[in-house]
């Protein structure tokens, strides 16, 4: 018998669970034969200290000693542009993203592909990291392990009951423990549900990705992550390629989701227009699943009618990014440690703000 069961091996699993095995005998459960299968292995992986509602801001700067002492950044830049038409919008989002408005010529000098003819505005802020999740993730693992914890891939949950003796989860085999962190992704309503936990209204929300070969030929590994307007799309060099983006957030179910062929092709266009090369065929297209709760903010902490269940859920795209600060202020709550993080943002995180 274990002290905790965590039901989800991607990002927040991971990270909740080699936080908690410093003092507690942990299981991680994923249903997957991989870890980080969904939507942690369909991330951008970016870090932007401004992206995001003001608690995930809070756990982005509180993330960032972490991700500096274990060097997993990389510094790419992030940049908006806009047609004439669009300056209004434009403005909106440099004055939300805390970007500094640059010249066209100097956007064009960062991702020499923009059209001159299109790029009427442009923004740019340097302080926006790529995040080298694999290793973010094996290290969480490592830590794990050396704390003596288990994680146990296929391990898909048909059952959880509690009694007086802990809960109990069925997976193939049968796993007990005290307490249960529900990190299922975009199952955690899915899971509260089985477990009898009243659900949330966690929704996962469909985004589609294409990855195109580096356009025109260039080297585009030291372009900056680069957005249209209101983020009606993005780009971002992956491994001598451009990852496209429609930006698009489709309410669906939990599932192993795949890119939808027409939002697609509408966010490369959006792209399109703003480059003077063509899309060829892309590479490859694949799509991840984003879940928010209803007010788009992670949840974090317990339930309010059964203590013994932990949340851990609601992401959105901001999983890695906040990985590091939300897994410490998991383990807090769980342990009854006073949290270090700015007690506004612990409130907005709570799981008791979203039932009335």
């Amino acid at each position: 018998m274990s002290d905790i069961i965590i039901i989800g091996g991607g990002i927040a699993g991971l990270s909740a669970a080699a936080r908690l095995s410093v003092d507690a005998q942990v299981t991680v459960l994923e249903m997957e034969s991989a870890f980080g299968y969904h939507a942690s292995g369909r991330s951008a992986a970016l870090i932007e200290e401004n992206y995001g509602a003001p608690s995930a801001q809070a756990l982005n700067r509180a993330s960032m000693e972490h991700f500096e002492a274990g060097n997993y950044l990389t510094q790419r830049g992030l940049m908006i542009i806009a047609s004439a038409d669009d300056a209004e919008a434009f403005h909106a989002d440099a004055k939300q993203m805390g970007v500094q408005e640059i010249s066209p010529a100097e956007a064009i000098d960062f991702v020499p592909v923009l059209d001159p003819k299109k790029v009427a505005l442009a923004g740019y802020h340097a302080e926006a990291f790529d995040i080298d999740t694999d290793l973010l993730m094996q290290d969480f693992i490592r830590t794990i392990r050396e704390n003596g914890g288990q994680i146990i891939s296929d391990a898909i949950v048909t059952s959880i009951r509690q009694d007086d003796h802990g809960w109990h989860v069925s997976a193939t085999e049968t796993y007990s423990a005290r307490t249960l962190v529900n990190a299922a992704g975009a199952w955690a309503d899915l899971i509260a549900g089985i477990a009898g936990v009243t659900p949330l209204g966690i929704i996962p929300h469909r985004r589609s990705m294409a990855r195109i070969a580096a356009p025109g030929g260039h080297d585009t590994s030291r372009w900056p992550m680069f957005f249209g307007t209101g983020e009606s799309w993005y780009a971002k060099p992956d491994a001598g390629a451009l990852l496209v983006s429609p930006a698009e957030e489709d309410a669906t179910y939990p599932h192993d989701a795949f890119a939808d062929d027409m939002t697609l092709a509408k966010g490369l266009d959006r792209y399109q227009q703003m480059v003077s090369t063509p899309v060829t065929r892309p590479l490859a297209t694949w799509a991840g699943l984003r879940s928010f709760a209803p007010d788009r903010t992670l949840v974090l902490g317990r339930d309010p009618d059964v203590p013994e269940f932990i949340w851990c859920a609601g992401q959105g795209g901001y999983g890695f990014q906040t990985s590091p600060a939300a897994s410490v202020l998991l383990a807090d709550l769980v342990m009854g440690r006073t949290p270090t993080l700015d007690a506004d943002a612990v409130a907005a995180l709570r799981p008791d703000r979203l039932r009335v």
